[in-house]
């Protein structure tokens, strides 16, 4: 089906289950402890286990490997390394090789895998083999680095609208600030994990994965065998944020061990592998400069930003949000790529706009005190309904300006005192606001779907859930759809031998994998009509029946005499171009700053959004209230420091990398406005996942100088920023 033309009224508007807030129907397993996670599948009997090496240095070669002592360790079944692997490619998608040697190309790449009968004897026998490096000078630190970083290769690194320097240098009110965030690990709760089993030259994987797809793809071209003859399963996953959406070293080293041992292997990442070996977000280095009338319209912007990666790596494009968000004739973005040694950097939940907008969104702020304007008015000042870069095109829905009043209004933002005034008993007291902005994006999406002769729907696609609730609101999809009840429909997902959905990444798995299951259901919709004999257009699809004119007949009908299978796919044509699809929202925040200590306490949140129609708000609410805690802790604790001598991460666990517990989030409130996209998709749906998290770091940073007087510009914000610029205490 090719979706090339605004949505019309379609069998979804009906919203009978659509749009309901309803519990997710996997929920029974994951609260029991059954739903089966990669490293737990039971269909794998006599599996033995693998531990990887990792490499000890940042940067050089081996120059030698003795392996005989963990060879004649106990239990131990073959040792892969880069030698005996055999010829490996590298996936599309993988910027260093996921097997390192001799050369080493960032520290803890994995060097060696042993596997074992048992995970203990793999571990211990592990730290056995004896390396030899020959360690080259790295680089490090992005500061170091950022005076000869070039502008990055890809399309779009550098865009120019107008005379930005010219209008900069004439505005009547100037801000010019830098900003940095540092790198941050996605730390899910799940490790990454594998099972790969060998049936001849069949590869079996059961793995932790987000793009089954794309991850069978690179697996091929990495081991050099036809795609066809991989299946890989994923059909739970405990948490990914990006850090999911490729093949990383668990997957390949098991498929490598499994052939070498000739038997099953598991293999998961211990928690530090997973912080150094694995991707995580860049750190950047942001300068913003706005410059605007003494009334606040804002005739010059200009956001430049700097980060690094790996050679062949990319940029983190944290100037996205600010081709977009705001109105301003003059207008300059660049994004520029150090080459740093430090382990991959990648995708993590909202990639660009999360740190961007921790910039954008403070600088904002200094400009509404420098022009003595409420912040929540120069945002609404400077609202677009059109692209800024290119305004031929207009937006297919924008309603931030909805978001901030209505947010305002909720929050009681009224009440907000002048920075450092607002005081309750030895806590000062300030509030924050930041916009948030996210894209839009749609992606091709197939299901396969089955009706059977008890009228139950069974739905396939290799579409995952990655702890978003894809398999509740894909039922309910099919049963708006097919006019029956969700007990009535079986959700299959994460199998590459189901058709190719959109999988999950960038916030479009939702919408996109939606309204492939709605193509799906829109031709199993026509091949019933066509069993009984009725006209498909005229046909009512409800309460378990097909009704046409008089006739009332049992969905199952259709299927007495054997099943019914419909296939297709939801494609797209040119409305992306020819309306920008964004999703907007407002984040407000309360925070409490111990006046002695400088100690921060998070009292209470508000986001607002408008991300088209909301498929299902108990899961909406779900993923915006954790990604408003996730924003948080990029706000407040969240930093991975690097050891700028040797090239690694140091604080690489969950001890030393420090994420947000309940008890650092108090009231959390998300308003979702009433939208629907036309643009978007049939499902008139858009992402609201990565939303969550646009601007919140903004809107805590921005509440903590409301409280205090204090302005930082380095996430996080910790007390140690704060104290020396801190009201007395009295």
């Amino acid at each position: 089906m090719k979706f090339d033309k605004p949505a019309g009224t379609n069998p979804i508007d009906q919203l009978k289950v659509v749009g309901k807030p309803t519990p997710r129907i996997d929920g029974p397993l994951k609260t029991s402890g059954t739903a089966p996670y990669a490293y737990e599948q039971r269909d794998t009997p006599n599996a033995a286990y693998g531990y990887i090496l990792g490499s000890a240095i940042a940067k050089g070669r081996i120059t030698g490997m003795a392996l005989g002592d963990a060879k004649a360790a106990p239990g131990v079944l073959a040792i892969v390394t880069a030698e005996n692997a055999g010829k490996l490619g590298k996936g599309n998608f993988n910027t260093a090789k996921l097997l390192g040697g001799p050369d080493i190309e960032h520290y803890h790449q994995a060097i060696a895998l042993v596997v074992a009968e048992s995970f203990e004897q793999a571990r211990a026998a592990a730290s056995l083999i004896r390396v030899d490096y020959a360690r080259d000078k790295g680089s490090f630190d992005l500061a170091a680095a950022k005076a000869s970083a070039p502008l990055a290769k890809e399309n779009g690194a550098e865009t120019k609208v107008g005379d930005f320097a010219g209008a900069f240098a004439a505005a009547p009110v100037q801000l010019d600030a830098t900003y940095t965030t540092p790198d941050h690990a996605h730390a899910m709760m799940e490790p990454h994990a594998s099972i790969a089993a060998w049936n001849g030259d069949q590869l079996d994987l059961w793995t932790s994965n987000q793009m089954i797809a794309w991850s069978v793809a690179d697996m091929a071209k990495t081991l050099g065998m036809p795609k066809e003859k991989i299946r890989m399963r994923s059909p739970f996953v405990g948490g990914g944020f990006g850090g999911k959406l490729f093949i990383r070293a668990d997957v390949l080293l098991a498929a490598l061990g499994a052939k070498a041992a000739n038997r099953a292997v598991k293999v998961a990442l211990p928690r530090p592998f997973i912080f150094n070996n694995t991707t995580h977000r860049p750190a950047t280095i942001q300068r913003i400069r706005l410059g605007a009338t003494r009334d606040g319209k804002l005739t010059a912007i200009g956001h430049e930003s700097w980060s690094g990666d790996l050679p062949n790596g990319g940029p983190e494009g944290a100037t996205a949000q600010t081709k977009l968000l705001y109105a301003g004739a003059n207008r300059m973005t660049g994004l520029h790529l150090a080459v740093l040694d430090l382990p991959e950097g990648n995708a993590m939940r909202a990639p660009g706009e999360a740190p961007g907008l921790m910039a954008l969104e403070v600088a904002m702020d200094e400009l509404a005190e420098k022009l003595g304007i409420d912040p929540v008015d120069l945002r609404v000042i400077n609202d677009t309904q059109v692209d800024p870069e290119n305004p031929s095109r207009p937006y297919s829905q924008r309603q931030l300006n909805a978001c901030l009043k209505i947010g305002a209004d909720k929050f009681g933002w009224a009440k907000r005192a002048r920075p450092g005034k607002v005081r309750d008993g030895r806590w000062l007291v300030g509030m924050g606001v930041a916009a948030a902005f996210r894209n839009n994006l749609v992606m091709k999406s197939a299901a396969r779907v089955r009706l059977n002769a008890q009228g139950v729907v069974t739905v396939e696609t290799d579409m995952t859930d990655i702890g978003t609730g894809t398999y509740t609101i894909v039922a309910q999809t099919a049963a708006e759809m097919l006019g029956v009840p969700l007990d009535k429909v079986v959700v299959k997902l994460g199998d590459s031998s189901f058709p190719v959905s959109a999988g999950s990444g960038g916030q479009w798995g939702a919408n996109s994998a939606t309204a492939g299951v709605y193509a799906a259901c829109a031709k199993l919709r026509e091949a019933v009509a066509q069993k009984l004999g009725v006209n498909s257009a005229d046909a009512v699809f409800a309460g378990g029946k097909v009704k046409s004119g008089k006739r009332a007949v049992p969905l199952g009908e259709a299927a007495k005499n054997g099943e019914i299978v419909a296939e297709d796919a939801m494609e797209y044509g040119d409305l992306t171009k020819k309306y920008q699809q964004s999703t907007f929202g407002a984040h407000f925040v309360e925070v409490g700053v111990d006046a002695a200590t400088a100690e921060i306490r998070i009292r209470r949140m508000l986001a607002v959004c408008a991300a088209g129609r909301i498929l299902n708000p108990v899961s909406a609410r779900s993923q915006v209230i954790g990604a408003m805690t996730m924003g948080a802790g990029a706000a407040l604790m969240e930093e991975l420091a690097v050891d700028k001598r040797f090239g690694f991460f140091v604080n690489h666990d969950l001890a030393g990398y420090e994420v947000p517990v309940h008890a650092d989030m108090p009231h959390q409130e998300v308003i979702f406005l009433d939208e629907t996209d036309p643009m978007s998709s049939p499902m008139k749906a858009k992402g609201v996942g990565e939303l969550g998290i646009c601007g919140v770091g903004a809107a805590v940073a921005n509440a903590i100088y409301n409280a205090t007087g204090v302005r930082v510009r380095d996430y996080p914000v910790t007390l140690d920023k704060l104290l020396e610029g801190m009201p007395e205490y009295a």
